[in-house]
């Protein structure tokens, strides 16, 4: 069987997506691909989901931070944005998601807008709720361990007075 001319294949945009979670959240790529579709199919119908494509392609995710690369029609970008903004759990586990950027190639988009894993997290004791708890601590986030989960906070810095 022969390829299709240049002119009639599809053409594909390729969304990087990162995503941000607890810290002991478990999530993998297929109950992430199955939450979008299922997200999709929901919002834009049986149809309109099929146009839409939204392949997961690559997909990193521990220790509460990760990203993927996602596939979409062109044309079907803003639709797909709009699916990714109605997720906000996979089984259960809370998920922020946020679409860093759009490119026409998957390389372009991992060049571009993935970053390479060795974001620094560290385990520390902090001073929460009138007692010392422990925290993960990743960038300017502070994941602070309680009985029932985490609780997200910011660091604070203050000057040396």
């Amino acid at each position: 069987m022969k390829h299709l001319p240049k002119h009639l294949r599809p053409r594909w945009r390729y969304l990087a997506v990162g995503l941000a979670s607890w810290p002991d959240a478990a999530l993998d790529r297929r109950t992430f691909q199955r939450e979008l579709w299922f997200a999709a199919q929901n919002l834009l119908g049986d149809a309109g989901s099929a146009d839409l494509d939204g392949s997961v392609l690559h997909f990193r995710f521990e220790d509460g931070d990760g990203e993927a690369v996602v596939r979409a029609r062109r044309g079907e970008v803003e639709r797909l944005r709009a699916v990714l903004a109605t997720m906000d759990a996979v089984d259960g586990q809370p998920l922020g998601v946020s679409v860093r950027g759009v490119s026409g190639t998957v390389r372009a988009c991992e060049e571009k807008y993935i970053r390479r894993p060795g974001e620094d997290s560290q385990e520390r004791t902090v001073a929460f709720a009138d007692a010392d708890r422990p925290a993960l601590v990743r960038d300017d986030r502070v994941d602070v361990r309680l009985s029932g989960g985490y609780v997200g906070a910011t660091a604070l810095e203050f000057p040396d007075t």
